[in-house]
């Protein structure tokens, strides 16, 4: 008889090529990806359920999160913040309804990893009609463990995730995070490169197993939850959402537990906005053309705080966008150029170079993804009242503004007008509705409300006397001026 152990060799040889097999087999899988997916395959490793029966959900409450635009530094402490107070406050669901894009200045990985860590079960509807979520938004929503699309709305494509940073995720190191993210319990979807490099719609994802609904509003996403599994970092969660109440034809599904809506608070609106790259863009040029007008007019008044104010907002959003220094310098010197022709009173060579580095900084202005960049017609718009308030209106205002201590002087010679106050030796008289000191003879006092004649023009002082009795002929007296 043969030894046990001899028997058993082949069969541990066998074992020991399987496993060398399989391990090798893992090594270049995680290979083919980058450092985006490798995190999520070992975090969904390390959390996958261990019960087989999945927990209650409670009706602790729903959380709503409302995430629109892009995904910048506001958005993402909104999402984080969400998460981590839904989970110290034990809630049921959170729920992203999301209207969004790209992120800027933001570590899309850890929001990822935020969604996939979160011990509450979290869900994303793409919403409204014709919202979309694509970039790093899309990423969000397929890292949750529900994912669903409204009639009219786009996910995708996914890339590119960073709007910032365009070829900071490849086309294939996505395609492998999105499979990394597929733990839904259903059919495998083997075509992940069409979300990645495509924008589909709700049907189109679903028919393609990348979603798992098409609800129209977001009541229907949230009842429709109701019994559905959704998994989480601790293990998966059987939902309950709806409750129904009524009899007959008054029968009517409600949620059953309280829904609760988060956005950004008034500070972080206010950022995400300035954020907006065409937003950015337009305060910055209203701004220096605000401050120079301000210039001109030799003070400090309203339209500098503004201009002043919308030139600071401006840089506070350039500096979580990627914008190119050169661009940003065109544009200045697009402004300088127009000034310094408005100071000669007239249009030049500067004139035609400063149109012509406005308009090239304003094209040229960001060096991330093509959806940066503010539609043509907002650069007509801006860069077209730019022009237009430099070169019309600020002209018209610095002519008026310079010509006013001697513009009319000779001409006022002649003119007639009205005693506003006795002009006995001295006096004040009203000429084309504006009022002047005045001196006449003393031997040809006027009285209030009699008509006068301007004789001569000495400084900021005219010279008047009687309509009638005056002297001697205004015309024979002109030469004192």
């Amino acid at each position: 008889m043969r030894s046990p152990h001899v028997r058993l060799r082949p069969r541990a040889a066998a074992a020991l090529v399987l496993l060398a097999a399989g391990s090798m087999l893992l090594t270049l899988g995680w290979s083919t990806g980058d450092a985006v997916a490798q995190p999520l395959a070992a975090s969904h490793a390390d959390t996958a359920p261990t019960a087989s029966v999945p927990r209650d959900s409670g009706t602790r409450g729903i959380v709503v999160v409302q995430v629109n635009g892009l995904i910048d530094p506001s958005n993402a402490s909104l999402i984080k913040k969400s998460l981590r107070d839904a989970a110290a406050a034990r809630a049921s669901l959170v729920v992203f309804q999301l209207d969004a894009s790209g992120a800027v200045d933001v570590d899309t990985m850890s929001l990822v990893r935020a969604v996939r860590d979160s011990p509450v079960p979290v869900a994303s509807w793409v919403g409204p009609s014709r919202g979309e979520a694509r970039g790093a938004s899309a990423l969000i929503a397929l890292a949750s463990s529900n994912v669903s699309v409204a009639a009219g709305a786009h996910i995708g494509p996914v890339v590119p995730v960073n709007f910032d940073n365009p070829t900071s995720v490849s086309v294939a190191a996505a395609t492998a995070t999105v499979a990394a993210l597929d733990h839904r319990s259903r059919p495998a979807a083997h075509n992940y490169s069409a979300i990645v490099s495509h924008r589909l719609s709700g049907q189109t994802a679903l028919t393609s197993h990348l979603i798992d609904g098409d609800e129209p509003t977001l009541f229907q996403f949230i009842v429709g939850l109701n019994g559905q599994v959704l998994h989480t970092a601790t293990g998966d969660v059987r939902m309950s959402t709806s409750r129904t109440v009524g009899v007959g034809n008054n029968r009517q599904v409600q949620a059953n537990q309280v829904v609760s809506f988060r956005k950004l608070d008034l500070t972080q609106q206010l950022a995400h906005t300035l954020n907006t790259p065409w937003v950015a863009y337009f305060l910055f040029l209203a701004g220096l053309s605000l401050m120079l007008f301000e210039f001109f007019t030799a003070g400090v008044g309203i339209a500098g705080v503004i201009g002043a104010l919308a030139f600071i907002g401006a840089c506070f959003g350039f500096s979580h966008l990627p914008v190119a220094p050169w661009a940003v310098g065109l544009l200045v010197l697009g402004i300088f150029g127009l000034a310094v022709d408005l100071q000669a009173g007239g249009l030049g060579p500067w004139t035609f170079i400063g149109g012509a580095s406005l308009i090239a900084g304003s094209i040229w202005l960001y060096n991330g993804a093509a959806a940066l960049d503010p539609a043509w017609w907002i650069l007509v718009l801006v860069c077209g009242a730019t022009l237009l308030f430099v070169l019309s209106g600020m002209t018209a205002m610095v002519r008026s503004r310079f010509s006013t201590p001697t513009i009319g002087r000779e001409e006022l010679i002649g003119e007639m007008g009205v005693a506003e106050v006795g002009v006995d030796p001295d006096g004040v008289v009203r000429i084309r509705d504006a009022l002047w000191r005045a001196r006449t003879n003393r031997a040809t006092p006027i009285a209030p409300g009699d008509a006068v004649r301007v004789v001569a023009v000495e400084g900021v002082l005219l010279e008047v006397e009687p309509e009638a009795g005056g002297a001697r002929d205004y015309r024979d007296r002109s030469g004192r001026h």
